[in-house]
């Protein structure tokens, strides 16, 4: 995966649990837990998306 992905993907998840905390579904003090679940969950989206949308069939 390029950098610029890995960046997407950061930026992604730190939009997402931003909003929670905004909204009072998650608290600051547990931030760690929840972004690591939620980057998780961002980066395989994105890994299956990239390898369905590959023309050659090839994993990446």
């Amino acid at each position: 995966m390029g950098s610029k992905t890995d960046e997407l993907i950061l930026k992604t998840a730190k939009e997402i649990v931003v909003k929670f905390i905004e909204v009072g579904n998650i608290s600051p003090t547990s931030f760690h837990d929840h972004f690591r679940n939620i980057y998780n969950t961002v980066e395989k989206s994105v890994r299956e998306s990239t390898t369905k949308s590959d023309p050659s069939g090839k994993s990446k």
